[in-house]
């Protein structure tokens, strides 16, 4: 189980308030991207209602709602996780760190890509909403509260509602 490794070890490494291992096990992070892993699964083999269903209990257990649809890479870290929102089409790349509330939602209800794109290295602030077919570039950041409706450039940090270039 190469994924719980390396989830251990993330948690660990970002939350100094962890003192052991078995706390892990305990961190909503870890936990909702197991059930995450298990929906994800079973969504790309369109068994969608089983997908669902191991989704919607991971949000009732962690408050962390992730679509099994959703593409997500490697060391996403989510801290703090209640109410953090990851929609159907969004793709999250690797080593991306965000804060509770933050959604990453859509702007439509067309069946096409309406939710946002973030590349590496990106951290979310706390409630920030990212929102619609969007992208965020690599090593961005998001300011807390931040409301995202068009996309970020790389290396560039964002702030205020509208978000604009800090």
């Amino acid at each position: 189980m190469k994924f719980i490794k390396e989830q251990i070890l993330l948690i660990r490494k970002k939350d100094p308030a962890i003192k052991s291992i078995w706390e892990v096990l305990l961190y909503p992070s870890f936990r909702v991207q197991v059930y995450y892993k298990i929906a994800h699964f079973l969504y790309r083999r369109k068994h969608y209602f089983w997908a669902r269903y191991f989704s919607e209990k991971a949000k009732r257990k962690t408050g962390i709602e992730i679509h099994p649809g959703a593409v997500i890479g490697k060391n996403l870290f989510i801290d703090h996780g209640n109410g953090v929102v990851i929609g159907e089409t969004a793709i999250l790349h690797d080593n991306i760190t965000m804060y509770h509330g933050v959604t990453l939602g859509g702007t439509t209800s067309k069946k096409e890509k309406r939710h946002p794109t973030i590349k590496s290295n990106v951290v979310i602030g706390a409630h920030a909403q990212i929102l619609g077919n969007i992208t965020v570039g690599e090593n961005a950041k998001i300011g807390a509260g931040a409301v995202v409706l068009k996309d970020v450039k790389e290396n560039t940090t964002v702030v205020g509602v509208p978000a604009h270039e800090k």
